[in-house]
């Protein structure tokens, strides 16, 4: 589903659903962890996970959930779906005047997965 197909979900539930944001929001989660999963299954089988970094990024996502659990539990559903909004408008905006910017990444994550991908083959070889 992506970024932009939960942006999708999440708009359809709370305009045209009547749903409450934090309710499309646990909805837009719902559907977001399957394909978290499968993706994880696919990048591992792969060999893209390096799980020694990711265990240095563990407690900061574990804040990062605990922040934002309380955080949108705490904050009026009136502000919330301001916030959202902002966040549309600013990720719509970047989307549309950084597209040249977006292929260098895309090709810069290109080449760091191939020199990944070299460097493992030469320590199996050794």
């Amino acid at each position: 589903m992506g970024f932009g197909g939960g942006f999708i979900l999440i708009i359809y539930l709370t305009a045209f659903a009547g749903v409450e944001q934090i309710t499309a929001q646990g909805v837009n989660l719902l559907f977001f962890l399957p394909t978290a999963l499968v993706s994880l299954v696919i990048h591992q089988k792969n060999k893209l996970i390096q799980w020694k970094k990711l265990l240095y990024l563990i407690p900061g996502g574990l804040l990062g959930i605990a922040v934002g659990t309380w955080l949108s539990s705490n904050i009026q559903t009136d502000f919330l779906q301001k916030l959202f909004a902002s966040l549309l408008i600013f990720v719509g905006t970047k989307e549309i005047f950084h597209k040249n910017s977006e292929k260098h990444l895309t090709k810069q994550k290109q080449s760091n997965i191939i020199k990944t991908l070299k460097c493992d083959d030469r320590e199996k070889s050794s």
